[in-house]
Parts: C-alpha cells; sequence; structure tokens
C-alpha cells in the first residue's frame, strides 16, 4: 500500500482488493467479512442479509438515473445477490454547502421512487452538512436488510466445474453513461444507464429455479473483474465466449472511440447467474420474462482450473478463436462511477 488513498483503491479491481486485504480485513478480520461478499448472511433469531455502500458519483444527475435512485438499486441489489428479499433501508447524507434545495428535492424525490418500485422501506437515516469544499455536492450511504428467502444462500465462492454462466443483459451501458455526461461527449443513440432494482426477478429466479450458485451484480470493475471474484473465491475457471456476451452497438463503438473495455465498466441494472447447466435453460427463460433480463444469455462455462493448486481464473474464447486471459481491473479505468 502507498502512504497515501489513491484513486486505484476505489477500482474494484487488484488495487482495490490489496487495499481491502491489507488495512480493512487485517483489523476487521472475522469468517463472515473473510468471505468478501456483497454482503453479509447474519442469524437474529431468522436469517437475514445486511450490506451497505456509498456512492459519489460524478455527474449527480445522468441518463438513466441520478445519485439518487443509484443509492437505493445499489443496495437493494446488494442485498438481493446474496439470496435475501430486501426490507429496510437506511440512508445517510454527506452534503456540502451551497448545494441547491431543488437538486436535493429532486434526489430524494428519486430515492422515494425508487424504493417504492423496490418495496423496500427507507426506516432510519442522518445529515450531515460540511463546509463548501469539504465535500463534492452530496454523498450517500446506504444500508440494506434483508431476508433470507433461500437455503443455502448463493455466494461468490460456490461456482462448480460444469455450472453454466449467465449474464441478465447488455454491459458497459451504466459506465459509458456516466463517461459520456461527464466529458459532455454525444453519440448517435444515446447512451442510457441500466440503474435498476433488481430484487423482484431475482426472488422470482430463486423460488422457481433450484440450486443457484452465484448471484453477483457486476458494479465496479465490470465483468471481467467481478467474474475473477469468483473464480478465485471458488478457485475454479470462468470460460467465456465473447461472442456470445451482449453488448450494445453504440456502447461498443463508445468503448472502441475512447479506448475502453465494455468488459470492465460498470453496470447498475445487471446481475451475473452461475448454476449448473441443467437449470441454465429454465432460468433464462424466466429472465425473459422480465423486462429487466429480455437480453439475458449464457454466456460461458465453469471448469476445474488446469493444475491443481492453480488459482482461479477468466478465460475469453475471441472471436478468432483464440483464448484471452482477462484479469482483474488494474488502476481506475472511470473514477466515481458509483
Amino acid at each position: 500500500m502507498s502512504e497515501k488513498v489513491l484513486l486505484d483503491y476505489g477500482s474494484g479491481g487488484k488495487a482495490s482488493q490489496r487495499f481491502i486485504g491489507e488495512l480493512f480485513l487485517k483489523n476487521f478480520d472475522n469468517p463472515e467479512l473473510r468471505r468478501l461478499n456483497d454482503g453479509a448472511v447474519l442469524s437474529v433469531g431468522g436469517k437475514i442479509v445486511v450490506s451497505t455502500d456509498t456512492f459519489t458519483v460524478d455527474p449527480i444527475f445522468f441518463p438513466g438515473g441520478d445519485i439518487g435512485a443509484l443509492s437505493v438499486h445499489g443496495t437493494v441489489n446488494d442485498v438481493a445477490m446474496m439470496g435475501a428479499q430486501p426490507k429496510y433501508l437506511t440512508c445517510g447524507f454527506i452534503l456540502e454547502e451551497g448545494l441547491p434545495i431543488d437538486d436535493l428535492t429532486r434526489i430524494v424525490e428519486s430515492m422515494g421512487r425508487a424504493a417504492s418500485e423496490a418495496g423496500v422501506w427507507i426506516v432510519t437515516g442522518d445529515t450531515k452538512v460540511v463546509p463548501k469544499g469539504a465535500a463534492d455536492k452530496i454523498f450517500i450511504n446506504t444500508t440494506g436488510i434483508g431476508e433470507v428467502c433461500v437455503d443455502p444462500a448463493p455466494a461468490g465462492d460456490l461456482a462448480r466445474p460444469g455450472d453454466a454462466i449467465l449474464i441478465s443483459g447488455t454491459l458497459g451501458d451504466h459506465g459509458l453513461a456516466i463517461l459520456s455526461t461527464r466529458q459532455g461527449l454525444s453519440f448517435e443513440t444515446p447512451v442510457v444507464s441500466d440503474c435498476a432494482s433488481l430484487n423482484h426477478i431475482i426472488v422470482e429466479l430463486l423460488q422457481n429455479v433450484p440450486d443457484v450458485h452465484v448471484l453477483r451484480d457486476p458494479t465496479r470493475g465490470g465483468l471481467a473483474t467481478t467474474l475473477n471474484e469468483i473464480a478465485i473465491a471458488s478457485n475454479v475457471t470462468c470460460e467465456l465466449v465473447e461472442d456470445l456476451i451482449p453488448v450494445r452497438p453504440e456502447v461498443k463503438g463508445g468503448c472502441s472511440l475512447l479506448g475502453l473495455d465494455p468488459l470492465y465498466l460498470a453496470n447498475e441494472g445487471k446481475f451475473i447467474c452461475v448454476l449448473p447447466e441443467a437449470q441454465a435453460e429454465a432460468a433464462l427463460a424466466l429472465m425473459h420474462k422480465s423486462p429487466l433480463g429480455v437480453d439475458a444469455r449464457r454466456i460461458g462455462a465453469v471448469v476445474a482450473t488446469d493444475k491443481p493448486g492453480q488459482m482461479g481464473r477468466v478465460l475469453l474464447k475471441t472471436g478468432l478463436g483464440g483464448k484471452r486471459l482477462l484479469g482483474m481491473l488494474e488502476g481506475e479505468q472511470l473514477p466515481r462511477i458509483c
């Protein structure tokens, strides 16, 4: 670790993993935290899931959403990925002196709509105002609490050889929408964030398709980094087929123009599902019934690592027939994405 906090530490890639391991995990170490999932499954009478996230996205308003809706969707999704039905949220605001009340009102109203659509209550919160220049407009922290609806709950260390890898829709929409707005770029076809709460489609999936092993939303670091986390935790190889991975033409074109890889761009309304191959078609059929899953695809499979003791990894079968190793994101491709 460096002597000062770097932007890379918030990238969701290798630098983030080192930062978490050498600082937070070292000092907060416990069996549940050590699994490094999106939330924690706890037992308080019955089993619940708790997850927390802080949102600093810039700009605070973007095509398809804003920091308020994002703060609800992001935490709702983290709870849902743990096999739980989100029930309650807490929220904490850090507001910069001088933030227009009209902007704050718009953000809070957006949070209210997002919470209502997700079926969760915002039950408590806190507000702090800091002097101008001590923060950038508004930062929001939300913590989610949900009831576990399946046992065993999906987790990042449960992927097994023979599993299929599904993605619920197109990749890179959120990341490119943020970048284009931030830089004042425009494309022939507008790029809109996929920001959405996924709990309804997730709960229906868990109730109707048995033996879902892993659920993850590929936010910071995108699909490639998230699958690396799963592969390492489960000690397996994730093999993807490039031609099967859905990316909108406008996102593919924008990434080509800007030198970005959509497999590493953040998403805020998509999820990865890893489950036995025998259940893949049933899962896809169910996902296709939802507006949030119409573009769902099977994009690859889980296989055993090549050698005993080899670390889990992600391989991409390219359109030209070769194979490319997809590592975790190195550096910060796009800071303050969520």
